[in-house]
């Protein structure tokens, strides 16, 4: 039914939406996979639909460790900017670890990233410079707009390795899909079955849509197509 990825995330953003895909995983005994709805686009139209390149962070008190036992700590951002450079296309740069004390992501970052052709970024903590990533259209899912800089107040410390988002497991090359109705992670293990048995459903949903506007009640629906 797709190619590649780049056909299949075209037919995730123009054909699909969370609540079906959602659905699919729910009868698979995938009951799981939404993330908190505290996680929104930052534009209620941006939908987000990529691989996972899932990035680790954690909270700093100084810009600078004074330790001088980690050279993450020497780094301001730690490796944020190799994680951010490290992104491919259609993928989605996706962090958490961090508390809710600065933003993870701005529009210099957004700029880097649509150069890259990145799909988007998730991020469990908040976002500034809203205007411009607004301005560049790029998908961004979060808490919210915050001002506060993460420079001394946090680093990434790993990507390119799993992490766990509001309990979700995440691995790399997972699929990250969300709309304004909510942000789901799709394993690559069954991301063939989820998409292919959601495209139908939408197909059905689309004949049952007709049948109860020609006034068929919902009872006879659920019966004959089983879908509602």
């Amino acid at each position: 039914m797709w190619k590649n990825d780049k056909e299949l995330f075209g037919l995730m953003r123009g054909t699909l939406f969370t609540a079906v895909v959602g659905d699919i995983m729910d009868t698979l005994g995938y009951l799981h996979q939404f993330v908190s709805p505290a996680i929104k686009p930052l534009r209620p139209d941006m939908v987000v639909a990529g691989r996972a390149m899932p990035v680790l962070e954690a909270d700093v008190y100084e810009m600078r460790s004074s330790s001088g036992r980690t050279s993450v700590g020497e780094q301001p951002f730690g490796i944020m900017f190799e994680a951010l450079d490290s992104l491919q296309e259609d993928e989605v740069y996706i962090t958490t670890g961090s508390s809710l004390r600065y933003a993870l992501w701005g529009g210099l970052m957004s700029t880097r990233a649509m150069h890259l052709r990145a799909a988007g970024a998730v991020l469990d903590g908040f976002v500034r410079d809203s205007g411009e990533i607004l301005s560049l259209g790029f998908p961004t899912f979060s808490h919210g707009t915050y001002a506060q800089d993460q420079g001394p107040r946090g680093k990434v410390i790993d990507y390119r390795a799993p992490i766990e988002f509001h309990g979700v497991r995440v691995n790399p090359g997972d699929i990250v899909y969300g709309d304004r109705d909510g942000l789901l992670i799709i394993p690559q293990d069954i991301e063939q079955e989820v998409i292919g048995r959601a495209l139908e459903k939408v197909a059905t949903e689309s004949d049952v849509r007709r049948a109860i506007s020609d006034g068929m009640s919902t009872v006879e629906a659920f019966e004959k197509f089983g879908v509602m």
